[in-house]
C-alpha cells in the first residue's frame, strides 16, 4: 500500500505544499477559462464553419457530457495509478487537443477536439482537488488552500471572456483554443518538478461494469436535460427516454456500489452530514446561479450593447468579490463556524439575485453592481463547501469526494441552465408576442426573433427597426429579472438546507478517519 504524502508526513514541507497548490490552481485556471472562452468564440466559429443547428449544439455540449461522464472513473484511476501521473496525462491531452484545432476545418472535427478537451478536463479537475486534500494534513491549512483553489476558479470564469474577446477580435476563433497549448506545456514542466506523487492506500475495487453504468447514466442524464433546455420544453419524448434510462443506470450503479465491500465510488460518504451539506451547497448553488449569470452575460451584450470585452470587464466586480470572499472564508469560518459562513454566503447570493428583480425603474448595469457583488460573495463562500466536502471524507476517499463535488457543480449547472433557461425563454417569447413587435415580420424572421434576444437584436439592426430592438430588450430584461427572482428564492432555500444539514459545532479543522 502507498500512503499519500502530506505537508506533515513523508517529509513534504508546507512551503512545497503551497507551491504545489499554486501549480494545481494555475492549471485549473486554464480549464475554467476555456469553458467560458467558447461562448465568445462561438459566433466567429459558426460564421467560418457554418455548422448545422445539431452540430452547433454538439460543439457546445460534448465537452460537458464527456467531462461529467468520466469524472468518477478518472478520479478512481488517479487514486490507484497516481495523481501526479494522472494530472500530467490530463495536461498533455488538453494541450494536444487544443493544438488539433489547427487542422479542424469542419464542425465534426471541432466536436472531436471538444470531446478530447473533455477527457483532459476530467483527468485534471477532480485530481487537483484530491491532491490538495492529501497535500495538507492540517484541516485549517487545507481549507485555506481550497480557498485559493476556489478563488482562482472564479478568476478564470471572469477573465475567460476578456481573453477570449481579445483573441477573437484581434486574431481568429482558433486562437481561443491555441492559447491553452503553451499554458498546458508549462503545467507539464512545473508538475514534473513541483508536484508530489500520491495514491490512495485503499482505492476500492476497479469495476468495469460500474464504469459503464456510471458513464452511460451520467451522459444520458446530462444529454436529456440539455435537450429539454435546447427545446425549451419538457414535452420531448426522446428527452424523457434518455432521462429515464440515465436515472435507471445511475440507480443500478449506486445499488451496485452499496452492495460492494470495496466500491469504486463510496456513496456511503453521504452518511456524513458535513459531506452531504457541502455537496448540497455545490449542487444547489450552481443550479440557481449558472442560468442567472448566463442570462446576465447575454443581457449585457444584447440589451446594454456591451462588446464581449466590455461585458467581461463589467463582470469583474463579481470576480473580485468572489476572490476576496473565498480567501476570507476560512478565517471567518474559524471564528463563527463553517455552516454559518457557507449558508450565509449562499443566502447573500440569493438576496443579490432577488435584488435584480426588485430594482425600481429601468434596469441598468450600474444598478446591478450591488447584486453582482453579493453573488460574488456567495460564490466565494463555496470555498468552505469544498473544505466541508474534503474534511467530511477520509484521505483514502479523496478521489471519490473530489469526483462527487465536480459532478455536483457540472450537474447543477446543466440542470439549472436547462430548466431556468427554459423558464426565461418562455417568459421572453410571451412578453415579445404580447408587445406586437413581431406582427410585421415575415414568418422566418418572426420565429428567429422569438428564438433569442441575439437574433432579435440582429434582425432589428438589419431592418433598421429600433422599436423591435427596444421591445425585445424590454421582454428579455423582464424575463431575466423574473428568472433571477426564482433563482434567488432557490438560493435562499439552499442556504437554509445547508445550515440544517451541517451539524452545529462543525469545525473546518476537524479530522475524519477512514471509519467514516
Amino acid at each position: 500500500m502507498t500512503t499519500s504524502p502530506t505537508a506533515e508526513g513523508a517529509g513534504f514541507s508546507t512551503v512545497r505544499a503551497w507551491i504545489a497548490t499554486a501549480v494545481l490552481s494555475a492549471s485549473l485556471l486554464v480549464i475554467v477559462m476555456d469553458m467560458t472562452i467558447l461562448n465568445i468564440a462561438l459566433p466567429a466559429m459558426s460564421a467560418d464553419l457554418e455548422p448545422t443547428a445539431t452540430q452547433l449544439l454538439w460543439i457546445v455540449d460534448v465537452y460537458s457530457l464527456v467531462l461529467a461522464g468520466l469524472l468518477v472513473p478518472a478520479a478512481s484511476l488517479a487514486d490507484r495509478w497516481g495523481r501526479k501521473r494522472m494530472l500530467l496525462v490530463g495536461y498533455t491531452i488538453f494541450g494536444g487537443a487544443s493544438l488539433l484545432v489547427l487542422v479542424a476545418e469542419s464542425a465534426p472535427a471541432v466536436i472531436a477536439v471538444r470531446a478530447l478537451l473533455g477527457i483532459g478536463g476530467a483527468f485534471i479537475m477532480p485530481t487537483t482537488l484530491s491532491t490538495i486534500r492529501v497535500l495538507f494534513a492540517d484541516p485549517l491549512q487545507r481549507a485555506r488552500a481550497l480557498a485559493v483553489w476556489a478563488s482562482v476558479a472564479g478568476l478564470g470564469a471572469a477573465i475567460g471572456p476578456l481573453i477570449g474577446g481579445f483573441l477573437v477580435e484581434h486574431f481568429s476563433w482558433q486562437s481561443a483554443f491555441l492559447v491553452n497549448a503553451p499554458l498546458m506545456a508549462l503545467a507539464v514542466v512545473a508538475g514534473l518538478f513541483l508536484l508530489p506523487e500520491s495514491r490512495s492506500s485503499d482505492p476500492g475495487a476497479w469495476d468495469w461494469l460500474g464504469i459503464a453504468l456510471s458513464f452511460s447514466g451520467m451522459v444520458l442524464l446530462m444529454w436529456s436535460v440539455k435537450h429539454f433546455g435546447a427545446e425549451s420544453s419538457l414535452l420531448v419524448p426522446e428527452g424523457w427516454a434518455a432521462f429515464v434510462a440515465g436515472v435507471a443506470l445511475l440507480t443500478l450503479f449506486v445499488r451496485r456500489s452499496l452492495r460492494q465491500e470495496r466500491p469504486m465510488l463510496d456513496v456511503g460518504l453521504f452518511r456524513n452530514r458535513v459531506f452531504t451539506g457541502g455537496i448540497a451547497a455545490a449542487l444547489g448553488s450552481m443550479f440557481a446561479m449558472a442560468a442567472a449569470l448566463l442570462l446576465l452575460a447575454q443581457w449585457l451584450q444584447a440589451v446594454e450593447g456591451s462588446s464581449p470585452i466590455r461585458a467581461g470587464l463589467q463582470l469583474v466586480p463579481l470576480a473580485i468579490a468572489a476572490a476576496a470572499a473565498s480567501l476570507a472564508a476560512p478565517a471567518l469560518a474559524e471564528r463563527i463556524g463553517p455552516r454559518t459562513v457557507i449558508a450565509g454566503g449562499i443566502a447573500a447570493a440569493g438576496i443579490g439575485m432577488i435584488l435584480v428583480y426588485l430594482i425600481p425603474g429601468e434596469l441598468h448595469y450600474a444598478s446591478a453592481v450591488v447584486s453582482l457583488i453579493l453573488v460574488g460573495i456567495g460564490m466565494g463562500a463555496l470555498a468552505i463547501g469544498s473544505a466541508l466536502i474534503m474534511s467530511g471524507s477520509p484521505e483514502n476517499r479523496a478521489g471519490n469526494a473530489a469526483a462527487m463535488e465536480e459532478t455536483s457543480y457540472e450537474l447543477g449547472s446543466v440542470i439549472g441552465v436547462a430548466l431556468l433557461g427554459s423558464v426565461a425563454a418562455v417568459l421572453y417569447r410571451g412578453q415579445l408576442d404580447a408587445s406586437g413587435a413581431l406582427d410585421t415580420l415575415d414568418p422566418t424572421l418572426h420565429d428567429a426573433a422569438r428564438e433569442s434576444i441575439g437574433s432579435a437584436a440582429g434582425i432589428a439592426e438589419q431592418l433598421d427597426m429600433p422599436e423591435l430592438a427596444a421591445r425585445a430588450g424590454a421582454a428579455f430584461t423582464e424575463s431575466m429579472q423574473v428568472t433571477s427572482l426564482i433563482g434567488g428564492i432557490i438560493m435562499v432555500a439552499v442556504g437554509a438546507l445547508v445550515y440544517a444539514l451541517v451539524p452545529a459545532g462543525t469545525r473546518i479543522d476537524a479530522k475524519v478517519d477512514a471509519a467514516h
